[in-house]
């Protein structure tokens, strides 16, 4: 009979960082010493990633995957660019985004829990490498796309390797028009999306609380003008009308011709194609987007050391 516990595993586990099997193992050697285990883990280079994860992970790659009419584009971040060109390093964003094409959920925790092609799972391997390559690793966000007919397209801007960069953009289009002409399509419009940023495809997409914030901007602003009230409210509801139609995807001005509507390219083609083409859906990934690059608990360390 085990001489530990599942929580012993779990407090072993939040002690150190390291991954399942190896807590298990750490358990069992030591006959459920939660303290030996600690120290055993730590011989092994084991114990690391705890200390690691404080470290804030803004680089890395955006992987992309597709596979008939289905495609998914996963984040995986570390701390330095270096790090993005190791070939350890960019094999796991490659299988975990292989992985993550198979599983189908947009959930970054049921990823870390799925299976990993070599054996253990996802987040067993993260722990792994963080231990080995010495640096915070983090998989940050994933978002599948499909559609019932017609294609999936996958671009990627700045590429490191095949299918892995810094900006990976998928754009699903529903069809069933030749796929040779939705690919064709597929890879302009994509493109456009990289070098665009939409933040949604329609303006009913577009984020609630950031609309309110750029509503707040221009009242300020319409209210400096000292124009009546009726008027201001009127200057309020164009620049919103304008904010979307240049965030939302089907309405930006497409990049190649500086002038026509993403929707009416969409449209043209269609007509082109002799079968009506479906914007369905888009995702575009672009590394370290959003992430706060704050002084590290690693960089701080270094500081003292200088110091010292």
């Amino acid at each position: 009979m085990a001489a530990f516990t599942a929580a012993d595993v779990k407090n072993l586990r939040e002690k150190t960082g390291a991954g399942m099997m190896d807590a298990k193992k750490a358990l069992e050697a030591s006959n459920g010493d939660i303290e030996a285990a600690v120290d055993a883990l730590r011989a092994k280079g084991l114990a690391t990633a705890a200390k690691k994860s404080s470290r804030t992970a803004a680089e890395g790659l955006v992987g992309v995957a597709v596979e008939g009419t289905r495609g998914v584009a996963v984040e995986v971040n570390s701390e330095t660019d270096f790090v993005a060109k190791n070939d350890k390093f960019q094999d796991f964003v490659r299988k975990v985004t292989e992985v993550a094409l198979a599983q189908g959920s947009d959930d970054v925790e049921a990823l870390k829990g799925a299976a990993y092609p070599d054996g253990g799972t996802v987040a067993d391997k993260l722990t792994d490498n963080v231990a080995t390559i010495g640096e915070n690793q983090q998989i940050r966000r994933l978002k599948h796309v499909s559609v019932s007919d017609g294609v999936v397209v996958p671009y990627m801007h700045n590429a490191a390797a095949p299918n892995l960069g810094k900006i990976g953009v998928l754009v699903a289009l529903e069809s069933t028009a030749d796929k040779g002409a939705l690919e064709a399509l597929g890879k302009q419009l994509a493109m456009h999306i990289a070098a665009a940023f939409p933040q949604a495809l329609d303006a009913d997409g577009l984020d609630a609380e950031v609309i309110e914030r750029e509503r707040k901007v221009a009242a300020e602003k319409a209210a400096e003008s000292g124009k009546p009230a009726e008027v201001q409210a009127k200057m309020v509801d164009g620049a919103i009308a304008k904010f979307a139609k240049e965030n939302a995807l089907l309405s930006q001005v497409f990049v190649m011709d500086n002038k026509t509507p993403i929707s009416e390219v969409v449209a043209k083609a269609g007509k082109e194609a002799g079968a009506p083409i479906t914007l369905k859906d888009y995702v575009r990934f672009q590394l370290g987007e959003g992430i706060e690059k704050e002084e590290t608990d690693f960089a701080a360390e270094v500081a003292a050391a200088v110091k010292g």
